[in-house]
């Protein structure tokens, strides 16, 4: 099914635009008839998914009140914002007896701070319009891995706050859904599988392969099939979905780890 995002509408607005499933995104309204707004610190990346999409480029925090303020300002003179798609994320590696006070800080900032700043600075013009918000979480919002308390807490904070925003701006018309990956091959998963094949001497097809063995649909996702259920969240075709956590991870979530060991006897 196609949902289309007509031009009048406003912009969809989307954080962490540079690369990953931000870009997808942006490449996905883009390719519906959106008028898209990126945003990231890095202006090169933007630059790039810019000249693809014809998308307004904003250069900025997504976790600083003021670079909102600019923002903000900017997308009510062209138009409006007619959803947000909060992708910016990262950091939180380490267990906590490894993370200092400045490693946590980052991780929070990296991962719910940049989420929440940008949904406060977005519901005005949302509430005006309507609009959806879609926070991506991760599947590190329901289970902890191995050594990222910082990610692992933040992840899981990003529900919280999407059902506290669905709860206090539903009466206002404004939707707020949670999107959850498993693996995704992006950039930065790319980077996370470089001490498997050191370990290993996997290929990085080799070491996707061996974090999703146990995966039922046995693969990671790409950016696009992410970016598409973003889609599907902030189109009308999700008109009665609000305060969700929708899980897209292949349905590493629904295995029972603890009966894993029966399937290698």
């Amino acid at each position: 099914m196609t949902h289309t995002f007509p031009p009048a509408e406003g912009h969809i607005v989307i954080t962490g635009a540079g690369t990953g499933i931000g870009e997808a995104c942006a490449r996905r309204f883009a390719a519906q008839g959106a008028r898209v707004a990126l945003i990231g610190r890095r202006r090169e990346p933007l630059e790039r998914v810019a000249a693809a999409t014809g998308g307004l480029v904003l250069e900025g925090d997504a976790a600083n009140a003021a670079d909102w303020a600019r923002f903000t300002a900017q997308l009510e003179a062209q138009g409006g914002i007619a959803a947000l798609i909060a992708c910016a994320g990262g950091l939180g590696a380490g267990g906590a007896t490894d993370t200092g006070d400045a490693a946590w800080a980052a991780a929070m900032r990296a991962n719910l701070d940049t989420a929440f700043v940008s949904a406060r600075a977005c519901l005005p013009q949302l509430i005006a319009r309507r609009g959806a918000i879609v926070l991506v979480a991760s599947i590190a919002s329901l289970a902890a891995g191995p050594s990222v308390c910082g990610y692992t807490t933040a992840k899981h904070a990003l529900l919280g706050l999407t059902r506290s925003l669905a709860r206090d701006y539903g009466p206002q018309g404004v939707r707020v859904n949670a999107v959850c990956p498993g693996w995704v091959r992006t950039p930065m998963a790319d980077e996370e599988m470089q001490p498997l094949m050191a370990h290993y001497g996997d290929t990085l097809d080799e070491a996707y392969a061996r974090v999703c063995a146990d995966v039922p649909l046995r693969r990671a996702a790409s950016a696009d099939e992410i970016a598409n259920v973003c889609a599907f969240l902030a189109s009308p075709a999700a008109s009665i979905v609000t305060g969700a956590t929708l899980v897209a991870d292949g349905g590493s979530s629904i295995v029972d780890v603890p009966t894993l060991a029966f399937d290698r006897l």
